[in-house]
């Protein structure tokens, strides 16, 4: 594949995206494009936490981002179930090993809208939804899509004065999840 300026781009995976910094993926992510369909991401995409917002330039990094690619870390990814190109719901899968196993929590309606990050089309994930406790329904999640079946998103927290960047994360529909 080619970038901007001729060269081959280097191929984006969980391990690439996870690689760069907050910086770099809120330019990513501003750049990606919107999918035409919520079928794009259905199924059961491979989730990985990339860069927590304060944390990216300190010496926490690396082991933030080690922890969330090892087996140990809770979230899984999301399972997506689109009930039309515009719209569906979706539940995120967590994992906690020796207490809980494996569980689907914190459901969430998927639809297209403008993005908190830059006003563009994107597919909002909204947790505002009676099933989840009143603090899961403060999370606003987006995605984009970078490369053929990776997409990235920015997860947020619904303050009073608007959703404020916490985190970017990936769901990689090329991976086959551990749930």
């Amino acid at each position: 594949m080619l970038n901007a300026t001729g060269s081959v781009a280097p191929e984006l995976t969980l391990d690439t995206l996870a690689a760069r910094s907050y910086d770099e993926l809120a330019a990513l992510y501003r750049d990606a494009a919107t999918p035409r369909s919520l079928h794009a991401v259905d199924g059961k995409p491979k989730g990985r936490m990339l860069a927590v917002r304060g944390v990216d330039k300190t010496p926490l990094a690396p082991l933030v981002r080690s922890f969330a690619a090892s087996p140990s870390f809770v979230w899984d990814g999301k399972t997506f179930n689109a009930h039309s190109d515009e719209e569906g719901e979706g539940i995120n899968r967590i994992r906690i090993a020796g207490a809980l196993g494996r569980q689907n929590l914190f459901p969430f309606h998927t639809h297209f809208g403008a993005s908190s990050v830059d006003g563009k089309a994107t597919l909002v994930l909204d947790y505002d939804l009676p099933a989840n406790p009143p603090w899961i329904r403060k999370v606003h999640d987006e995605i984009r899509e970078v490369a053929p079946g990776l997409f990235l998103g920015p997860a947020m927290w619904r303050g009073s004065d608007g959703p404020a960047m916490v985190l970017w994360f990936a769901l990689d529909t090329r991976v086959p999840s551990n749930a």
